[in-house]
This record gives C-alpha cells, sequence and structure tokens, in this order.
C-alpha cells in the first residue's frame, strides 16, 4: 500500500468544502432529508407487511 505511512498528506482525508459543511449544519436541510429517509424507511415497512 503506497502513501498509506501516518503524517505524509497522502494520508489525511480531504477537507469538507465550505458549501459541504453549511448543508451538514443547516437546520432546514436536516430536517428535508430527516422526512425524505423516515419516507423511506416507512414505504420500505410498509411494503414488508403487505
Amino acid at each position: 500500500m503506497a502513501n498509506r505511512e501516518p503524517y505524509q498528506q497522502a494520508y489525511y482525508p480531504p477537507a469538507p468544502t465550505g458549501f459541504t459543511r453549511r448543508m451538514r449544519t443547516s437546520l432546514l436541510w436536516q430536517s428535508m432529508r430527516f422526512i425524505v429517509i423516515n419516507f423511506k424507511m416507512l414505504k420500505l415497512i410498509l411494503k414488508s407487511h403487505h
């Protein structure tokens, strides 16, 4: 495995962009994702209980 030694530049994961950080902290975006994920789970549960 090349570039896997600690403390080298290639070892560290990329830092999130400003847009990514804003989306992660946005309550509006988080609530929308929460609703979508819950709807998908509900659909899956209802499908399995035919």
